[in-house]
């Protein structure tokens, strides 16, 4: 039986957010950093969030976001990872509330989708196209009918409190390196730098 495998990018597969190492490229970490504390306290909104970030990165081109893709801190074997879903004839996606702009470049490391914020540097969002903790299980529960699965054919890593709804929808999750919310909603654990061992977490809870 096929099965789908959802990770969160985020914190999981990347140390840090995808928002910070791109501030830091561009210069204006520091005002970006002061918006995502207010985001992490409740203060600030998915889409304001976006309002106050887009502006702060006027003028990013391709070059830019292919430099902070190719030098961030990932983790290790996540292309290994990718790989071995793909030929148990399995599906992976990457579920992310940052920047579609840079989680799509994870195609070339071999996940079968990947999913995050339309946006782009510059201009202001449109509403719609910003990712929710929410819109996690809703993009998992529509991959899995594509896909002709049902959500028990589905495992899920993450770490924070943005992938608490889907930690919540799923029987089958992974902590990765996680807070203590999602450690207490979570089926199996893994503290580490290998997404290999948390991947074989994810096998064992799913065989």
């Amino acid at each position: 039986m096929g099965k789908l495998h959802v990770f969160d990018m985020d914190g999981t597969l990347l140390d840090g957010s995808a928002c910070v190492h791109i501030s830091q490229h561009m210069g204006v970490l520091d005002r970006v950093n002061i918006i995502e504390e207010a985001w992490g306290r409740g203060e600030v909104g998915h889409v304001e969030f976006y309002e106050l970030c887009l502006p702060l990165w006027s003028g990013i081109a391709e070059v830019d976001v292919e430099a902070v893709f190719e030098n961030a801190p990932w983790i290790d074997n996540i292309p290994q990872v990718f790989a071995d879903i793909a030929d148990r004839g399995e599906y992976s996606a990457v579920i992310t509330l940052s920047p579609m702009f840079f989680a799509e470049r994870l195609r070339r490391w071999g996940v079968t989708t990947a999913h995050g914020a339309v946006v782009t540097g510059g201009v202001q969002p449109d509403p719609a196209s910003v990712l929710t903790p929410k819109s996690k299980v809703e993009i998992t529960h529509a991959l899995a009918a594509n896909y002709g699965l049902q959500m028990s054919d589905c495992i899920c890593y993450g770490d924070s409190a943005s992938d608490i709804p889907l930690f919540r929808t799923l029987r089958n999750s992974v902590a990765i390196n996680a807070s203590k919310q999602i450690m207490e909603l979570t089926a199996a654990h893994y503290t580490g730098r290998n997404l290999w061992d948390a991947y074989m977490l994810g096998r064992a809870l799913a065989a």
